[in-house]
């Protein structure tokens, strides 16, 4: 990982097109701004993990709905 020191205002490159500048910093938080290209997908972080944590439980429901479906065929 590569850590930079940024002030108030300050920007980082990334690539030739995604500009990162600080625009406020206050005790415990860091507002951002990105400017990029409308084809590059920008989201953060805790939402991916969210959005793989419902994806995961919805396979594992699923799984189970069909094993008891299948359970309760073979019962019958």
């Amino acid at each position: 990982m590569l850590v930079i020191t940024r002030k108030t205002d300050e920007s980082l490159l990334i690539a030739d097109n995604i500009e990162v500048t600080v625009l406020e910093i206050s005790k415990d938080r860091v507002k951002l701004g990105v400017s990029a290209p409308r084809d590059v997908t920008i989201i953060r972080f805790e939402l991916v993990t969210a959005q793989n944590a419902n994806r995961e439980s919805a396979e594992v429901i699923s799984k189970d709905a069909l094993t008891a479906l299948l359970n309760s065929n073979k019962s019958s």
